[in-house]
């Protein structure tokens, strides 16, 4: 019988063969050999149940910022990071967390309907039947408001949506928009909502999104179910992170804080997050035009827009209080540089019982640091110190985090190396984004791990799922390039800080993919829920565990520091490539926009009957990219520099060898301009971002891309000479250590 060997079979050889023959980056042939025994009985000690056990446990109440049980988790964890041998406290700070107080919603004509606002308790699943105990359904740092007004639904409430509603003649001036959740990340709904003029907000899941139209709703399948709320912040966290009261320094006891009326990031209009069965009775009061195909969900009604007959009363009201935050902080000091720092965190607060998101990453760090302390009880010790981080506060807008990295910034800025970070996880494919100074470094962590599923590495799993799910540039690089790229940065968990404040490299990890569903954010993520849909036998907490623990490890203990900036440099040049394209579009798209309008020619709307309004758009200038082409061209070539004479650091002596290593994990540092981004000083990383009008989502090189974005030409030509400088700062840190290896 003929045997055939499947591609993933193939692939899995070359990577074994491809691991085996290669040095660890950062290690010789001798500690290579070292650090991988040391890694295999890292992983020997990894054990399922113990993630069981603590999640369990963990998400048995709810553990909003506040809650009794928020603080009986963190005693819980710093009590078990001291039996495994760490240096464990609790770091408290205070931040301004809302709360409501009242939440009225009510359809008053054409028809009346009250919402419910309440998620009910479901016999199969245990912990929703806690409902004094948990926080209602509300969107954190909403504004105080009582308003009655029309409706408009204004489909994702994205800026190219207001585009659309411009171009039909649609306001929502004076107005009340509900926009259904995904597209955009929920607290840029009302931001754009109120720029343009509403008075207030609501903001539903469709079940096209998440519910019904994905598959079974929950109990019977992990999808949402009509009742299910997804909760959120509101923050405004593209401007800022962190307490809303203390901006920019860290909010200790006793810290200067400002009224909350003052705070600029908190929302200037009431919203609400709705079920869809609170949505359907509102929705389908909405007459005026029928809404773009593409703005239909899966409700039985015919999507319109408004404004018309339906009439909505919103009436919101919060208790503006301040909160401890409850960081827990475990240290494993470093036997030779105990000034260098490994830093791994995920956060642990939750909106309710929060079992996906954020225990199912939690319990794995968890996991990650027990192992190291039973290595530790060998007589092994870290060459770094480790640092192991449980984040409170992340849900309402990275309060634990930002106010820890604030209160504590000069020590960071001298000894963090890397910071580590996961959030929720689940079943299926890799997920890694990063600095790209780390993107060689974790392929060859990634092609050590092999997935409990499939029994290749989790590597050349995902590999495969490019070659067959990938975009056609995707699929050409996984072809063709034997690293994969790892993602860029925007916002959205406690990387954040560290990254985009600090200028410290990192790195934010997880799996998924196989275990989708609608619990996010709602009573119904829970630890039934997660056992039964996610991860049941937690195989993929431990593949978690095992990815990052080797990441920990490496980096603890190599001689030299495994940063490489070949991968970078070949990303920027394609985010320069992509910066130099969007001009060339815009300016395409300006051409014929007032070419059609010159012609008297007008793009038909939804109705062929009644056209788009357009305008006149202002010429699209040439934009002089030569300082940054010219700042890419000389990072490559020390780029490549530097990895033909790394070879080199075994022959460095002991203070060579540590200047070297804090050339290196200082060099992200120089990709940061005190000054911030325009209009938003707090993110100062020039290369990651969060997109002004995209919240969680990256934009890559901000200041110039959306300069471009928003046809601002000359704040685009001043991005141009700023990243040029920090890419040559950073490039002159690179020449550095080609110096001294040399």
């Amino acid at each position: 019988m003929k045997k055939t060997i499947s591609i993933l079979t193939i692939l899995y050889l070359l990577n074994v063969n491809l691991s085996s023959a290669q040095n660890i980056l950062g290690f010789n042939d001798k500690s290579t050999a070292k650090e991988k025994d040391l890694e295999a009985q890292f992983d020997s000690k990894l054990n399922p149940q113990n993630l069981r056990t603590w999640m369990k446990f963990m998400s048995s109440k709810p553990h909003y910022v506040g809650s009794p049980h928020d603080r009986d988790n963190a005693v819980y964890m710093r009590d078990l990071f001291r039996s495994w041998g760490y240096e464990a406290r609790i770091d408290t700070s205070y931040a301004l967390f809302p709360t409501p107080k009242l939440r009225e919603l009510s359809l008053v004509s054409p028809t009346t309907f009250k919402a419910s606002l309440v998620e009910p308790a479901l016999k199969e699943d245990a912990t929703s039947i806690q409902l004094k105990e948990h926080l209602p359904t509300y969107n954190c740092f909403s504004a105080d408001g009582d308003v009655t007004a029309e409706l408009v639904y204004v489909n994702y409430g994205r800026p190219d949506d207001y585009e659309v509603l411009e171009k039909l003649g649609i306001s929502v001036k004076g107005k009340i928009v509900i926009a259904r959740y995904g597209g955009s990340w929920r607290g840029l709904k009302p931001k754009l909502a109120a720029e343009k003029g509403a008075i207030g907000c609501l903001i539903y899941s469709d079940p096209k999104d998440d519910g019904y139209g994905q598959g079974d709703v929950y109990p019977k399948g992990p999808f949402r179910n009509e009742t299910g709320v997804q909760r959120g912040s509101v923050l405004d966290i593209p401007v800022a992170p962190g307490d809303p009261l203390t901006p920019g320094y860290g909010d200790t006891k006793n810290a200067k804080r400002l009224d909350y009326r003052e705070a600029t990031t908190i929302m200037k209009i009431p919203v609400l997050p709705i079920s869809y069965g609170d949505a359907l009775p509102l929705l389908k009061a909405l007459e005026g035009r029928i809404a773009p195909e593409a703005w239909r969900g899966l409700l039985p009604i015919t999507y319109h827009i408004g404004p018309g007959a339906a009439k909505v009363h919103l009436k919101l009201a919060f208790d503006f209080k301040v909160e401890p935050l409850y960081n827990v902080i475990a240290v494993m000091k470093g036997s030779e540089f105990p000034d260098q720092w490994i830093l791994r965190g995920n956060h642990h607060d939750a909106w309710v019982f929060g079992a996906a998101d954020p225990l199912s990453g939690m319990v794995a760090v968890m996991e990650e640091a027990r192992a190291i302390g039973e290595l530790a009880k060998t007589g092994w010790k870290p060459k770094r110190t480790l640092v192991f981080c449980a984040w409170d506060g992340e849900e309402p807008g990275l309060l634990g985090s930002t106010e820890w990295v604030e209160t504590n910034r000069d020590e960071l800025s001298k000894k963090a190396v890397v910071y580590l970070n996961s959030d929720g996880n689940g079943r299926g494919f890799l997920y890694a984004g990063g600095s790209h100074t780390l993107e060689k470094f974790f392929n060859q962590v990634s092609r050590d791990v092999i997935d409990p599923q499939k029994g290749i590495s989790v590597s050349e799993r995902l590999r495969s799922n490019i070659l067959v799910n990938g975009s056609p540039e995707g699929k050409k690089e996984a072809l063709n390039r034997a690293d994969l790229r790892i993602e860029a940065l925007g916002s959205g968990s406690d990387f954040s800080p560290f990254l985009q404040h600090l200028g410290v490299s990192a790195m934010n990890v997880g799996f998924g993919g196989e275990d989708e569903g609608g619990e996010y954010h709602s009573i119904y993520d829970s630890f039934d829920h997660y056992t039964k849909f996610k991860d049941p036998d937690f195989a993929y907490g431990v593949a978690l565990a095992k990815t990052m623990g080797r990441s920990v490890l490496r980096l603890a203990n190599a001689e030299v520091l495994p940063f490489e900036f070949q991968s970078f440099s070949n990303t920027l040049q394609n985010y320069g490539d992509e910066v130099k394209k969007l001009l060339e579009n815009t300016r395409s798209k300006t051409e014929e926009n007032n070419r059609l309008i010159k012609e008297g020619r007008y793009e038909a709307a939804s109705d062929p009957k009644e056209p788009y309004t357009v305008k006149v758009l202002d010429e699209v200038p040439y934009i002089n990219f030569a300082p940054l082409e010219n700042a890419l061209t000389r990072l490559e070539k020390s780029a490549n520099l530097y990895a033909q004479v790394v070879k080199n650091s075994e022959k460095l002596n002991a203070t060579q060898l540590a200047k070297l290593n804090e050339l290196l994990y200082t060099v992200e540092r120089y990709l940061t301009k005190q000054e911030g981004l325009p209009n938003r000083p707090w993110y100062k990383h020039q290369i990651y971002a969060p997109g002004f009008f995209t919240g969680y989502g990256v934009k890559t090189i901000p200041s110039v891309r959306e300069s471009i974005e928003q046809r601002k030409w000359k704040d685009a030509e001043t991005g141009i000479e700023t990243v040029a400088t920090v890419l040559n700062n950073f490039t002159d840190q690179v020449e550095k250590a080609v110096a001294l290896l040399k």
